[in-house]
């Protein structure tokens, strides 16, 4: 018999924070949230309550907790691409089907409640969540930007009545196979030929302090199109900053401005801190502190987390002086590979992109829905 509760008291919110820390105990690949964001879901001035609502839900056997999971009704969302969706995200079980059916249909029945038409997910609040099912490449660490789950997941999920919507691919980029040279040459040349130049901006507090307001309002410019995106509130670009300040080493941060020094694309990259993270539960204590200083110092790996270029400069090239940025540190054997994260699998232009570095399609994510 399984118990549904939706979450309320202190002891059920500890429940579903660390249930997937005892269910991914001592699995390597598993890379965990830090602990004291998931806590700040549960109140009242969460950033994203002021654009959506949410609600949570643990399962129980015999007094045990066995599985949890999250409805998100995004308003933003819906209203921004024509949906009635509720969103589930934080679904974790033990591979047992009734506990599994048993969350989806609470999630399904919140959401019939408030007159939605469609259950879709993994995905969170935003696109700066964790979002996507892996469906291939468990035997990869996650970044610290990605979910780990069980190869049991999808079999779980599909049995509920949910079919794929969209799939994302990673890669791993190694070595340039054109000629980096030239790649030098050509970017030159076009940020010469436009009037542009990159930042000089010597730390990250001066690069948030020159560039925030522009950088978020470039943002939401080059990733309206893209699926599952909302517009960004103060709160989310707080949020944002904050966690750019823990996470970010300009070394790896390349803004391409005009000569009125507005941006006209950028390059977030961010050295790879999964593994600093792990033993901790996701907890920044002092043991935590000193590996996360020691990643993001002297990384080997780097995240590659969001890229664009405004719509007046998409066609002029302007990708390739990024692109010439990137090449470096793989030339002097500064960093070993970049991981590039979640991209669309029908993204072709950065598809393309990725296609000049020797690669290898190392994940796969999956996003589901179902109509109810």
């Amino acid at each position: 018999m399984v118990e549904i509760r939706e979450v309320k008291t202190s002891g059920e919110i500890k429940d579903f924070i660390e249930f997937p820390l005892k269910l991914y105990k001592g699995v390597e690949y598993f890379v965990p949230p830090l602990y004291g964001d998931e806590k700040k879901m549960f109140s009242p001035s969460y950033v994203y309550y002021d654009q959506s609502e949410a609600v949570y839900y643990n399962a129980y056997r015999e007094g045990k907790i066995v599985g949890r999971i999250s409805g998100i009704l995004q308003r933003a969302s819906n209203e921004k691409w024509g949906q009635k969706r509720v969103r589930f995200i934080r679904f974790d079980s033990i591979d047992d089907g009734e506990v599994a059916g048993a969350l989806f249909a609470a999630v399904e029945a919140w959401a019939k409640s408030k007159n939605m038409e469609e259950v879709v997910g993994p995905l969170g609040f935003s696109d700066l969540e964790r979002e996507g099912l892996l469906i291939d490449g468990f035997d990869q660490l996650s970044t610290f930007e990605e979910q780990y789950n069980y190869p049991y997941y999808q079999k779980l999920i599909e049995d509920c009545g949910y079919e794929k919507e969209v799939d994302w691919v990673e890669r791993k980029l190694y070595k340039f196979k054109g000629d980096a040279e030239r790649v030098k040459r050509v970017s030159s040349k076009m940020l010469a030929r436009y009037g542009l130049h990159f930042s000089d901006a010597g730390s990250t507090d001066e690069f948030i302090k020159r560039y925030a307001d522009e950088f978020f309002r470039i943002l939401d410019e080059t990733y309206d199109k893209i699926y599952g995106t909302v517009p960004f509130t103060p709160g989310m670009k707080k949020m944002m900053i904050d966690n750019f300040r823990l996470i970010i080493d300009i070394r790896y941060v390349y803004v391409i401005l005009d000569k009125n020094e507005k941006i006209v694309a950028f390059g977030l990259c961010f050295p790879s801190i999964g593994k600093a993270i792990q033993k901790s539960g996701g907890r920044l204590t002092i043991p935590t502190l000193l590996r996360l200083l020691k990643a993001l110092r002297h990384p080997k790996v780097i995240d590659l987390g969001l890229i664009g270029v405004v719509d007046e400069y998409k066609n002029k090239g302007i990708a390739t002086a990024i692109l010439a940025k990137l090449i470096e540190p793989l030339e002097t054997g500064e960093i070993e590979y970049y991981e590039t994260n979640l991209n669309l699998e029908d993204n072709l232009a950065i598809q393309n992109q990725w296609g000049m570095f020797e690669s290898v399609l190392h994940k796969r994510r999956r996003c589901f829905v179902k109509k109810i």
